[in-house]
C-alpha cells in the first residue's frame, strides 16, 4: 500500500485538522463569482501573478499540478508556459470549478490542461506524474494536511519541488480575519511540510501578505 493510502486510512479516522465549514462554500459554488473574487486586484497572489510565474522558472514539457486550482489562474499560466508538450493538472475539490476550468482551458485553446477531481485526503494525482506542485493560498485549506501532503510527495518524481504559498498569520501583525481563518503559521506549515519527507530550498518571492516557500521532494 503506499504511503499517502495508508495515511489516508489512518486520517479518516480522526477529527479533522481543520474543520469542513472552511470548504462549504466551494462545494456547488458559482465559477464565475469565484473567478472575480480570485482575480481582482489588491489579491496579492494576483497582483503578483506574473512575478510568481517568473521565479518558477517552467520550461516547455514540465508536469506540474496546481493543487486548489480554484478559478484556473495560475492553470492557465502554467499552460502557457509548458507549451503543448508539458502537462497541468488543474486539480481542486469543487466539481463546479473544475468544470469551469476545462471550459476555460477549451475557450484558450489550452489542449495541455487537466482537470482533476480531488478528495479531501488525496489530490488524486497517479504516483511520479508531476515535476512541481503548486499550492497558493489553498494549503490552509486543507482538511487532512498529513494525507495532502503525503499524496502530493507520491504524486512528485523524484527531486521533484512543492511551492506554497499561503498567508501569514502573525499574532499582533495579521487580520483579525486571517487569525481566525488561517490554522498554522509560516513556521508550523514548513515543520509539517518537511516531516512529510521535503526539504526546504528558499523563498524565492518577498511578499507582503503572503509568504512563498519552496521544497523539495527528498524523503522515501
Amino acid at each position: 500500500m503506499p504511503i499517502w493510502a495508508l495515511m489516508t486510512s489512518v486520517a479518516w479516522s480522526e477529527e479533522p485538522v481543520v474543520g469542513p465549514d472552511i470548504n462549504r462554500y466551494y462545494h456547488g459554488a458559482d465559477a464565475e463569482r469565484w473567478q472575480d473574487i480570485f482575480e481582482s486586484e489588491g489579491r496579492e497572489v494576483y497582483d503578483r501573478r506574473f512575478d510568481i510565474l517568473s521565479v518558477l522558472r517552467l520550461a516547455p514539457g514540465q508536469r506540474v499540478a496546481d493543487v486548489g486550482a480554484g478559478s484556473g489562474l495560475f492553470s492557465m499560466l502554467f499552460a502557457e508556459a509548458v507549451g503543448p508538450t508539458g502537462r497541468v493538472y488543474a486539480v481542486d475539490i469543487s466539481e463546479s470549478f473544475i468544470r469551469a476550468i476545462e471550459s476555460r482551458a477549451a475557450a484558450a485553446g489550452l489542449t495541455n490542461v487537466i482537470p482533476i477531481l480531488s478528495e479531501q485526503t488525496s489530490t488524486e494525482l497517479p504516483a511520479a506524474s508531476v515535476d512541481l506542485v503548486f499550492v497558493a493560498d489553498t494549503y490552509h485549506h486543507f482538511e487532512y494536511p498529513q494525507s495532502m501532503l503525503a499524496s502530493i510527495h507520491e504524486a512528485l518524481v523524484p527531486g521533484g519541488q512543492l511551492a506554497i504559498i499561503d498567508f501569514r498569520r502573525e499574532p499582533g501583525i495579521s487580520s483579525r480575519w486571517i487569525l481566525g481563518h488561517v490554522r498554522a503559521g509560516r513556521e508550523q506549515v514548513i515543520a509539517e511540510v518537511e516531516q512529510a519527507g521535503f526539504t526546504m530550498l528558499d523563498e524565492p518571492l518577498r511578499l507582503r501578505m503572503n509568504y512563498f516557500v519552496r521544497f523539495e521532494k527528498t524523503g522515501p
